[in-house]
């Protein structure tokens, strides 16, 4: 049930919408759709003054939304095959120019941390903010040794905001699975989980210096990632101190030409770190817009912002590794056989008919630079596939998907001829030969071996246990399938529900009773002048009929069957 902050927090999403010139998208909701040539009958709408460009208005909205709805624009602002061109460009300041918090309070904060003076742990601080983020914002220092260095601070309060979001998200994605018919199926409460769990992981910045020192050591000597440097000794829950670094951000395509950097090969290599992040380290970067990202002037990218990492369990990975290898070569059938194996689709789903849809959608993808290719099209066949087929969200992808986007992004800014599966297949095809067959056989024999030897003393004794058991009858088999516990959890919902519309029908007669009696019930409602215009008649009811019949309405609205 919605709480009273909830429903604060919605009439505040509205009139923020209405305060910056945006309640034609309130207007357009399911809800008001009916009455929305009110708008156009009204005198407001007649007389409006000149409005800023539509995406600006955007983006100061969802900047006076607060950090979740910061973090949406910042998805989506590389999405330019999506957005139209003014938001699109609107929506990537997000990125940069947050409104900062006053230096005042980034001092206190890192005063409370540290419980000495500013002064006292840095040898220089600076006031002014190099950046301001949705989370945090960071600030210039020197280390007493001399070392440059940057402060990230997180904002004062923000746990707080989060929270009351969420909690407003998970409301919402609740009426989604209740009566969306596509509910049960994309999981709305499952990706809000995931993202729950990810964006207050992000709230730690000792997790996000544990993420920055664990991809610096994964790409140690590579001449394609660098990650700067963390000093744990003056790193805390809510302030990190890392190595101040240097670089072209990776937006600035003119700055990178003048510095002679190869716009080919610097896509290529995005593409490159991509994959090896996800298939030979299981650890990648998932919060890659182009403000996280710089380009030294030999080439080398520079990652910053580690709060958002993903990971995928081996099952996963393998598959997806399968998946894409089995597109790159258009196996389609392999595609279908492996959607089918992993339960990505129900079981029972048709091969022949999986394989079919998943032809129309990606062929004509293949062999087409990625410049005249559609992604945002084909995302869109992709999900009615999806749809027809019954396939399930797998939330712990979307992190992945997220970080795909961004590379497309990316790829599309820096080099808009690049082909990212071209770019991708020779990799792929690498990690399958390493992981797959007589290699990956070596490579899991090598690292269970160990296990094997500590285990192997075991299991004479273990299976004299098992064989003794079975000959005396005491091996006991319990079966309690999800299947049985999901039947379980539908009929007791169905018997609250009965209970529900019973309690509500018999309440709703009450208060028509009530209002039938021919005797005087001393409180009435036609004492209130208003309440007399507006119901008339009604007005003269007893006020106990009101409570009952209002009680009754809402328990058969609660008890209403949900579409499934």
């Amino acid at each position: 049930m919605i709480g009273p902050r909830q429903i604060l927090r919605a009439i505040h999403i509205n009139l923020v919408l209405v305060r910056h010139g945006l309640d034609e998208i309130i207007l357009a909701t399911h809800f008001f759709r009916p009455v929305r040539f009110l708008l156009y009958l009204s005198p407001l709408h007649w007389f409006r003054l000149h409005r800023p460009p539509r995406g600006e208005r955007i983006r100061r909205a969802l900047e006076d939304l607060g950090p979740i709805f910061v973090k949406f624009g910042q998805l989506i602002s590389t999405r330019r095959d999506l957005l139209p061109d003014d938001v699109a460009t609107e929506l990537s300041r997000l990125q940069d120019r947050v409104p900062p918090f006053p230096a005042a309070t980034a001092r206190s904060i890192i005063e409370a941390a540290y419980r000495k003076p500013v002064d006292e742990v840095f040898a220089s601080f600076s006031d002014t903010p190099l950046a301001s983020a949705s989370i945090a914002q960071v600030h210039a220092a020197t280390l007493p040794g001399g070392r440059e260095v940057i402060v990230k601070v997180l904002r004062p309060h923000i746990e707080r905001i989060i929270r009351r979001d969420i909690q407003l998200m998970y409301y919402l994605a609740g009426l989604a699975e209740r009566y969306w018919s596509q509910g049960p199926r994309l999981r709305p409460r499952e990706v809000v989980a995931e993202y729950e769990h990810t964006i207050f992981d992000e709230l730690d910045l000792l997790r996000e210096a544990a993420n920055a020192s664990q991809l610096r050591r994964n790409f140690a000597g590579s001449e394609l990632l660098y990650v700067p440097e963390v000093f744990w000794p003056y790193t805390r829950r809510n302030v990190m101190v890392m190595e101040r670094i240097s670089g072209i951000p990776i937006s600035d395509i003119e700055a990178l030409k003048h510095a002679g950097i190869d716009l080919r090969l610097l896509s290529e290599r995005g593409v490159e770190i991509f994959f090896t992040q996800v298939f030979r380290h299981n650890f990648f970067h998932a919060d890659m817009h182009p403000g996280n990202i710089f380009v030294t002037p030999e080439g080398k990218y520079v990652a910053v912002d580690f709060g958002i990492m993903g990971t995928l369990n081996p099952s996963d990975q393998r598959y997806l590794a399968e998946n894409f290898v089995a597109f790159f070569n258009r196996d389609y059938r392999r595609v279908a056989e492996l959607h089918v194996e992993s339960e990505w689709v129900p079981e029972g789903t048709r091969v022949d008919e999986f394989e079919s849809a998943i032809r129309t959608v990606c062929e004509p993808i293949f062999e087409r630079p990625l410049k005249d290719i559609s992604f945002g099209n084909l995302l869109v066949r992709l999900f009615q596939t999806a749809r027809r087929f019954h396939m399930p969200v797998q939330p712990q992808l979307v992190l992945l998907q997220k970080t795909l986007l961004n590379i497309e992004g990316l790829g599309r800014q820096l080099y808009p001829d690049l082909d990212l599966w071209r770019t991708a297949k020779p990799f792929l095809d690498r990690w399958m030969s390493e992981h797959v067959g007589w290699r990956g056989l070596a490579t899991s024999l090598r690292t269970n071996m160990p296990q094997w030897a500590e285990k192997m003393p075991d299991l004479p004794i273990l299976l004299h246990e098992v064989l003794t058991r079975a000959r005396e009858g005491r091996i006991k088999v319990e079966i309690a399938p999800e299947e049985l516990r999901r039947i379980r959890r539908e009929i007791r919902r169905g018997h609250q529900r009965t209970y529900a519309a019973v309690t509500g029908a018999a309440l709703v007669i009450s208060a028509a009773v009530l209002l039938g009696l021919d005797g005087y019930a001393p409180t009435m409602v036609s004492d209130v002048p208003l309440m007399r215009r507006l119901f008339g008649i009604l007005s003269e009811a007893p006020l106990m009929t009101w409570i009952l019949g209002g009680l009754g309405g809402l328990l058969l609205l609660a008890a209403w069957p949900r579409e499934k």
